[in-house]
Formats: C-alpha cells, structure tokens, sequence
C-alpha cells in the first residue's frame, strides 16, 4: 500500500456527491492508494461481507485485492443509507406533511442518510409553482425540523423539489405528475424508485391508487421500485378495512404496501423489544407466573381543536385503540420472534392478537368518556359537546377503557388494560407491566403499608425512558419499606437525541424495510377485537361524562376496582 493514504470521512454526514457505492468504492480506492477512476454502481446493491473487490492498478496494471471494511454488514459504525429515491405526497399541504413529514425528510438529508439526488414531489390542490413548494418546505423546515437548519443541505434538497397541483380525479394533474417523475429520474438519478404517501383522508386511498395504476405508476421499470404509504386510519370497522386492502392490493402486492402507525417507529417501542430479548434478567419473569396486570395508557392533555369533521363519529377507541395501543400490547405480549424480520415479527405479534379475548360482560369490562368543561391548566376548556362542530346528541368517545384478555400459556389470567383519552392530566404514553406482590413478606404489616407492588415502566413519550419500581428500608432504626425507582432516560444515557418517529419509518420505506410496519393482517384482527365492543357502545346508553384535566371517568376506576387493583397515575 503507497504512503499519503487519503483520510476516509468519518461521517456519511460529511459526503454529499455520488451514491452510497460510489462513497464506498472511493474510499476502499483511496485506502488503497488507487486513483478515483469512475467506478459507478447504486446504493441497492448489498455486496457480501467477505467477497474481496478487485481494483486494477492503472500504471502498473497489477490487480490489488482490497476487502473493504465498510462494506461488513457487522459494521455498526455507519448508519443504513437510502439508495437513489423519491418520495411523492399527496395531500402535501396538510398539517401532517407541514409538521411531521417534510421535517423529517429534511432531518434525514441533515444527517446523511438521503442519497444526494433524492426528490421530493408535492401533489395538492393549490395554484403553487415549484418555487412556492419549495417556500412551504422551506418554512416547514424552519419552523419544526429536529435538527440545526444548514443552507447547503437545503439547497440541495430543494434541487430536487417539484409540485403538481391539480385534485385526485383530474387525469391531467397525473400526466404531470409521470412527467415529473421521469424529468427527476433523467436529472436526479432517482432510478425509477418511488414512494407514494397518502397524506389523506382515508375515503381518497381508492382513487388515489387507481389513478396511479392508470397513469403507470404503480408500475416500476425492472430493476426499481414503487411503494404506497398508506396513513391511519385503516378503514373504520372490519368490513371496511377488508374492502379497502382488497382495493389497495389490486394495485400494489401486499409487501409494496407500508401501513403508518407512528408509535412503532418511536425509539422506546423498539427498545422494550430490546429490553425483553435481549436482556435475561426480564424475560424469564415476563409471565403468569410473576406478572399481575399490564397497563397501557396513551393520554392527551388537549382537545379535539379544529378535527372535529374527522374526529366525530370516530372517537378515541378507532383513533388509538385499534392501532397504537394494540399494537403495543402485542409487541409487550409476543414471544421471541426467529428473527428480528417482518415476516417473523407478523407471525408473533399476529399470535398474540388471535388469542385476544374481550370481557364476558361488555358493560363491566369497557368504559367510554367524553370530556366535560373544566378548568385545566389555569383555562377554562370547553366540553366535547360545545366544541365547534359537534352535534349535542354526539356519543362519540374521547375516552375509552378495555379490559382483555390473551389466552395462551404465558398469559392465562392476566388482564391488560387499555386507555386513552383527550383532555387527560397530562400528555404520556407508558406501558406499565405491574408485578404480584411476594408470596409471603417476613415483615410486619406496619413495615410495609406503604410498599406497593414492583413494576417496569416502559415511557414511551414524552419523556423516553424506563422506571423500575421496587421496594427499599428507609434509613433509620426502624424497619420500613417504600417504594423506590430506578430511572434510565434516553436524553441522559445517550449523546444522541433521539430521531422522530416518522424519520425512522420515511427511512424504512425507503430502504424497503418493512419491520415496524402493521401488515393487513393485523389491522383486520385489530377490528375484530375492537368491532363488538363499537357494536355494543352503539346500543347502550351514553358515553360518561369526565371533567377536562382529570384522568377519565369515574366508571373506569370502578372498572379496576372490582378487579382489586387502581389506575397508575403517570
């Protein structure tokens, strides 16, 4: 090897020419002493680890063999980079595009993990030039982004921005759009990979996959991909979840097909399976055997503000209950899966969900809310029914408890607990796994009146991290036992923020990584469960009434109580 070795980036941040194989090609060439000569290759290429790649030595015309060490799929040192793509939005100009989507694309170009020719098309019914797209993006990025605003990476980002106004059944604003996105695969080097998002209200996904199969573009040229990205919610009950996947995968196959449930794709949610799999001191007690009750609660402290044209008729158990929290519930009562693949994980989480059980009698085991008006925070908030928009004789739900069971070996007889609602005391998402208390305490009642039970608490936002509750002797001379915590939060034990949720997921399109991605079976199950429980709210009275800023009604702390066990107070 010559001396005056080049130095390798360090960062895949620092780069921002060629593809992920040219990046690693010049450097294994520059390691090796061997001048840049044009090698060209894409980043969807997955060389093996332990395959040696031949550099030919111009002027001596000697072959070098050369094993790069940045290609060992071991290699945790650089991050998973998408190849050459585009990502298409239609219903951009919503507020899920504004705040959560076109800052997480940034984000991503921010920290490298974007190809240098990525594009991003806009489709939306506004009179925009490319300009006034890019303005939006630009303000968007600027107002909500996670990471430091840098004018180089916005330049070239915005290179690569174009908008197609037009409404989903106007075939011309389709033509553009093919157009569009075969100027950006001359110009950009985008290869004819394509994500569509549909940043839509769920009554458009049919049009807006006809229309793409019509105009070809759902259709790839070989060696590319196509994919849709599809939004919460799937459908409103069974049926309508079954017709609108036999819709969807006329068009696409079922694995081109990413289904967005954003709490799958926060830090936390992936840790727990960390924490259970990787970890022998939790698994073996994660049973029947040790584990009394598991709560998971998603809690907003705001109300429904201006949703109430999507919101009514909905109401928190289809908006959460169907997709977060059971979802959640699966990951928290899946066995190990073979693999860390989706096809593994479906198989598990799909166990888990089949073997769900509701409560015999609906009207014991479930509680529906609505919020009341009240002083919250120091405001005085309107009630549900007073909001704008809803009707008085609304019984849409914005609180809803349930009480199931999973009926398998490791779970028989151990109830989880699932809430949520809007005007809550507090904004959290947890799953609480709580333990029995010990068989037989050699202490006295005195000592340990104060000792509740031990519990891992898995905080999921906003404050990502896990508690251990157990008991401790408070110091003195006489024996007393309380309850004590052990607390690892991501912001102290980590140098790195954690990324968005919709940054990890966007990525995992990309790359075609479809791991923290609910498959269509396990939305129909999810309705399955939740189905007879819609069912029988609809015929049986009136959702109760909570004041805002408390923690739900009465009736569901009577849920539990009948149970001999209470709420935990997040």
């Amino acid at each position: 090897m010559s001396e005056g070795i080049e130095g390798i980036p360090q960062t895949a941040e620092q780069e921002t020419k060629g593809t992920k194989e040219d990046k690693e090609a010049r450097a294994a060439q520059e390691a090796a002493g061997v001048e840049q000569t044009g090698v060209s290759g894409t980043a969807e290429a997955a060389p093996s680890a332990d395959r040696a790649d031949t550099y030919t030595d111009i002027d001596t015309d000697i072959d070098t063999d050369f094993i790069n060490p940045l290609r060992d799929p071991q290699d945790r040192r650089l991050p998973r980079i998408a190849g050459p793509s585009g990502l298409v939005i239609f219903g951009v100009t919503g507020d899920l595009s504004r705040k959560k989507l076109m800052p997480a694309v940034y984000d991503l170009a921010n920290r490298g993990l974007l190809p240098p020719g990525f594009s991003l098309v806009g489709f939306a019914r506004r009179d925009w030039e490319d300009q006034d797209f890019a303005q939006v993006v630009h303000d968007a990025v600027r107002e909500h982004a996670r990471t430091p605003f840098r004018e180089e990476v916005w330049q070239q980002l915005a290179e690569g921005m174009r908008f197609i106004p037009g409404d989903f059944d106007d075939d011309t604003a389709f033509k553009q759009l093919r157009s569009a996105v075969e100027e950006l695969d001359a110009s950009r080097g985008t290869s004819g990979n394509y994500a569509f998002y549909l940043s839509v209200p769920p009554k458009f996904f049919p049009k807006v996959v006809q229309q793409l199969k019509k105009h070809k573009l759902a259709s790839a040229p070989e060696g590319s991909w196509r994919r849709a990205v599809i939004e919460k919610p799937f459908g409103h009950d069974l049926r309508s979840a079954e017709e609108l996947n036999r819709i969807v995968h006329e068009v696409f196959d079922p694995e081109q097909v990413f289904r967005i449930d954003h709490y799958l794709g926060k830090e936390t949610v992936q840790n727990l399976l960390a924490l259970r799999f990787a970890n022998q001191m939790f698994e073996p007690i994660w049973n029947r055997s040790f584990v009394d009750h598991v709560q998971i609660t998603m809690a907003e402290d705001i109300g429904i503000g201006g949703r109430a044209g999507y919101y009514d008729g909905i109401g928190a158990a289809r908006d959460v209950i169907q997709n977060h929290l059971l979802q959640l519930m699966a990951l928290t009562a899946m066995e190990e899966p073979a693999a860390f693949d989706a096809a593994s994980l479906l198989t598990e989480k799909l166990k888990v969900l089949k073997a769900v059980r509701l409560p015999p009698d609906l009207g014991q085991g479930t509680v529906r809310g609505q919020y009341a008006a009240a002083w919250q925070g120091g405001t005085k908030v309107r009630g549900y029914l007073e909001e704008d928009g809803i009707d008085q004789s609304s019984t849409t739900d914005t609180y809803a408890a349930v009480r199931l069971q999973v009926d398998n070996r490791r779970w028989a007889g151990v109830p989880f607990y699932l809430r949520t609602g809007k005007r809550l005391g507090r904004r959290v998402t947890e799953i609480a796994v709580v333990f029995q208390r010990a068989p037989h305490s050699p202490f006295d009642s005195t000592a340990t009146e104060e000792l509740g039970s031990n519990a891992i608490v898995i905080r999921v936002q906003p404050d990502e991290g896990m508690t251990v509750r157990f008991g401790s002797k408070v110091p003195g001379t006489s024996m007393e036992i309380r309850d004590v915590t052990m607390d690892f939060a991501y912001g102290e034990s980590f140098t790195e923020s954690s990324p968005e949720a919709y940054e990890r997921l966007i990525l995992d399109v990309l790359l075609g990584d479809a791991n923290l991605f609910p498959r269509h079976q396990e939305v129909e199950e999810s309705w399955k469960i939740l189905d007879p429980i819609e069912r029988y709210w609809a015929t049986h009275g009136r959702p109760a009434q909570y004041a805002s800023g408390g923690w739900g009604p009465e009736e569901a702390d009577e849920m539990l109580a009948r149970d001999g066990r209470s709420w935990r107070r997040p």
